[in-house]
């Protein structure tokens, strides 16, 4: 493939490049967290997105053809819950036929134990399992539809005999998982699997955030030193949105994203688009530029690229570094439509 734009000479307003495309496949879920998709708004009457509106799984291609020669070099399947899209793998597998790009996919697991070895055929790099708890009753509180952790755990040793890096991520919520914290440590490490925590944040317009529910990822850091002493290592590449550290005994990584608490916007390369094919260039935005429209009117890969190209040499987000009472209020897109 040859690119008309070398990676490197296009940055937004505060030089930022693009080397990360977030590709939302669905808006559903088969979980209710709270902090993502709560339960009394994404209820029976909610209206999710009818299958015409969806982009394809060639339109995604074509997409992620045109990112990939924009600079984009990892593309990340998310959802709502990807792996409830049908055919997930034949997208997978085409992604991987059509880009040089390294493909991975974040999931809450349900589905993982039954998918994992077709995901691991179809050339899936990687995968993040979402899992906040591994208290039975905090965590089918936390997803709200009463999934046991016995089937997540499950997903993610099927997800490793099937040759899949496995990263498991953590969102904590003072009061309601930060107690956990320590005992997922200590179930993770060693094993391979490297656990993230995520500071809860203001994604969205609906999951009623709160600063004071926020667990700092300073807290969480001295809380495990205290019985399984960490060290800080090197990112391992600019724009790394996890801090990371490793146990001193060499019981494997640890990684802390703090989003809220130590905001990383100047470094961050992430383009997102939703399922409907609209792109944002912020997890907080409140507004995106519909890609969908001008691939149904029959546009080309120039003119996609050209507008990309234009879109991100204009972008200006910084979100978290201005977040205050007033931003949070903001009627931003949901993380159930964009991913995280």
């Amino acid at each position: 493939m040859t690119s008309l734009i070398k990676p490197s000479s296009v940055v937004d307003t505060r030089g930022r490049p693009v080397r990360d495309l977030r590709l939302s496949v669905t808006d559903r879920c088969n979980f209710r967290c709270r902090y993502c998709m709560p339960a009394e708004i994404f209820n029976r009457e909610y209206v999710f997105l009818q299958r015409d509106l969806l982009l394809t799984f060639e339109e995604m291609v074509f997409l992620s053809r045109a990112f990939e020669r924009f600079g984009v070099q990892k593309i990340r399947l998310t959802g709502g819950e990807p792996l409830l899209r049908r055919g997930i793998e034949r997208l997978i597998s085409m992604l991987t036929d059509a880009t040089d790009c390294e493909v991975t996919l974040t999931t809450n697991g349900s589905l993982l134990a039954r998918k994992a070895e077709g995901l691991a055929a179809a050339g899936l790099s990687r995968v993040t399992v979402s899992l906040d708890s591994l208290d039975e009753d905090t965590f089918q509180a936390m997803n709200d539809v009463g999934f046991p952790v016995s089937a997540v755990l499950d997903g993610i040793e099927v997800a490793s005999a099937a040759g899949l890096p496995v990263k498991v991520n953590a969102v904590v919520k003072r009061g309601v998982n930060d107690q956990d914290a320590v005992d997922m440590a200590a179930y993770f490490r060693g094993t391979g699997h490297i656990l993230r925590f995520i500071e809860y944040m203001d994604v969205g317009a609906s999951n009623g955030w709160r600063m004071d529910d926020v667990v700092p990822a300073q807290e969480l850091i001295e809380a495990i030193n205290g019985r399984f002493p960490i060290e800080p290592v090197a990112p391992n590449y600019r724009g790394e949105v996890a801090r990371r550290w490793r146990y001193v005994d060499g019981g494997g990584e640890v990684g802390f994203i703090a989003s809220v608490t130590q905001p990383f916007c100047g470094t961050c390369t992430r383009a997102r688009v939703s399922a409907e094919g609209v792109l944002y260039t912020c997890l907080f935005a409140v507004g995106g530029t519909d890609l969908r429209r001008m691939l149904r009117s029959g546009a080309g890969e120039e003119e996609v690229v050209d507008a990309l190209r234009q879109v991100w040499e204009v972008r200006d987000d910084r979100y978290s570094e201005i977040r205050s009472l007033d931003t949070v209020d903001l009627q931003k897109v949901e993380m159930s439509y964009i991913g995280g």
